[in-house]
């Protein structure tokens, strides 16, 4: 069979080496792919994530069997809706499913009608509006850009000040590219990622994983794509909370989406937040998450062909599960200077091999040029350490990491060293 993997970022780089795995054998292609994904995948760097007609036609002429959509604009853009009227199989959900992240205020309306936790909100259309709320809230707050923002539209406020200054980013800059903004209150407690399989109808969850969304140690400064994570979670989470994380949160959502007509099927991605009283949804993805899945992915014993095919099909995981060994992996981003503001290109990566031969790495923002690979976007690479506890798996990435090297470089240098504290005292 042939399988092609649209994106070109370490959550693709991960799948396409999953895929790899599977015992169907597929020939894997990757669009557009990267200088790292080219040692996995045929690659074709014409073809951009987003352009739903390119992908289709590229599908078309390879004869590719299944195609698995990785980026969210890829999703909501209608990539999926297109593959599919082209007779091609393509995992992720339609257009219309895809508001979940899309919209973040779709995402809130739909929640409040399934009555899945989250925080309370306000959608504030303009300017004028959100400052009379500013003015009228408790502090800290939360405000978010009502659309795709690839994981940076979040701004923490602790006053109303800040909260004034992030205005200036959303409406006045335009940063975002959203037209509205979600202001809702700041959930206290523990981050967890709970990525689950759907077919419209079964959900089939993965392994937990916790991620680090700032960019520097000690959950310090702005937000990024994800500078880190680890996988499982225990202590924070075990088999029987997943279970209830499933039970309160995904099956509602999908019974919520399968009545109105909008049946979601692929990944649905729960951020979390921990709290006293329960988990709440913090946000929804409708994609692997990055850099989550490249500490999930390389743990997963089931087949992911086989996973995928599933879910495509309406009730088509009943009765399946997805086994993962009991290995940790720690998943570490190096990022390039001026992250995540802005990022470097070109700078010489050295030490890739010397590393490959401790952990795994998978490329984000890399590309090939007179015999090197160099940076060419914001997080360049992940690394990726398994052993059979937190600190084992931790050493492991941590000792590839240094051996990596590229002008500007930034990494930060506690991922899981909260699993390793947790797990030592109890």
């Amino acid at each position: 069979m042939k399988a092609l993997v649209v994106g070109g970022g370490g959550r693709e780089h991960a799948i396409v080496r999953a895929l790899r795995r599977s015992g169907a054998a597929p020939e894997v292609l990757c669009a557009p792919g990267n200088a790292g994904i080219a040692a996995d995948a045929e690659c074709f760097p014409g073809v951009a994530a987003d352009d739903a007609r390119a992908i289709v036609a590229l599908a078309t002429e390879r004869g590719v069997d299944l195609a698995v959509i990785g980026p969210e604009a890829a999703l909501v853009v209608g990539a999926v809706d297109a593959l599919e009227a082209a007779g091609i199989p393509a995992f992720g959900p339609s257009r219309a499913a895809a508001e979940l992240e899309g919209s973040k205020a779709f995402a809130k309306e739909l929640m409040a009608a399934a009555g899945v936790p989250t925080a309370s909100h306000l959608l504030l259309r303009s300017r004028a509006e959100a400052e009379a709320a500013l003015a009228a809230t408790d502090y800290p707050t939360v405000l978010k850009a009502d659309g795709l923002a690839a994981g940076k539209g979040v701004i923490l406020c602790a006053d109303e000040a800040e909260a004034r200054g992030a205005l200036d980013v959303y409406f006045t800059e335009q940063r975002f590219g959203a037209t509205a903004v979600v202001m809702e209150e700041l959930l206290v407690g523990e981050e967890l990622s709970l990525l689950a399989l759907c077919d419209g109808e079964n959900v089939v969850p993965l392994s937990p994983a916790q991620d680090y969304k700032r960019i520097f140690d000690g959950d310090e400064g702005p937000n990024t794509g994800g500078m880190g994570s680890y996988s499982p979670v225990p202590g924070l989470v075990g088999a029987a909370e997943v279970e209830d994380i499933v039970e309160r949160i995904h099956r509602p959502v999908v019974a919520a989406m399968a009545e109105r007509g909008t049946p979601f099927h692929g990944v649905l991605y729960a951020g979390l937040m921990i709290c006293v009283d329960g988990p709440k949804v913090i946000e929804f993805n409708v994609r692997f998450g990055d850099p989550e899945t490249q500490a999930v992915l390389p743990r997963l014993r089931s087949d992911l062909v086989d996973l995928f095919r599933a879910s495509r099909e309406p009730g088509g995981l009943a009765g399946m599960s997805a086994e993962f060994d009991d290995d940790w992996a720690v998943t570490v981003v190096l990022a390039s200077a001026g992250y995540p503001e802005g990022s470097s290109k070109g700078d010489v990566i050295r030490g890739l091999d010397e590393a490959a031969a401790i952990a795994e790495i998978t490329h984000a923002g890399t590309a090939a040029r007179d015999g090197e690979i160099v940076t060419a976007g914001g997080r360049v690479l992940n690394v990726t350490g398994l052993g059979p506890d937190p600190a084992a798996a931790r050493d492991r990435a941590y000792d590839a990491v240094g051996r990596i090297s590229f002008d500007g470089m930034q990494v930060r240098s506690d991922i899981a060293a909260r699993a390793v504290a947790r797990l030592a005292s109890p």
